[in-house]
């Protein structure tokens, strides 16, 4: 696997960029992921939808859907599509330092 230095952290990450690790994630390295996504600043909606799939793949051992962000979330569909244009799965789940969500291509 390669390796990159995001935040002053030296991190495994895929082909696409996604960490390979969840546990080397930090709040920096959010904050750096999303610049490289073209979002210059984490508002608190976007930590919510960050958090809320970081503690839904600690429990329940993957990343969740779309769907399950908006019903169990509490974040509609449309803001996630604001929050993380052109793919908020991917986007959302890159950022969080998760892996690569299926179905994603």
């Amino acid at each position: 696997m390669p390796s990159k230095t995001i935040a002053g952290k030296t991190v495994e990450v895929t082909e696409d960029g996604f960490l390979v690790n969840p546990s080397d994630w930090t709040e920096e390295i959010a904050a750096e992921l999303a610049k490289e996504e073209g979002i210059e600043e984490l508002t608190d909606m976007h930590w919510k939808v960050i958090r809320f799939m970081r503690q839904e793949f600690e429990k329940e051992g993957h990343i969740p859907t779309i769907r399950k962000i908006k019903n169990a979330g509490g974040v509609p569909i449309k803001d996630l599509y604001n929050l993380f244009p052109d793919g908020p799965a991917k986007k959302a789940a890159k950022i969080a330092g998760l892996g690569k969500p299926q179905g994603c291509v």
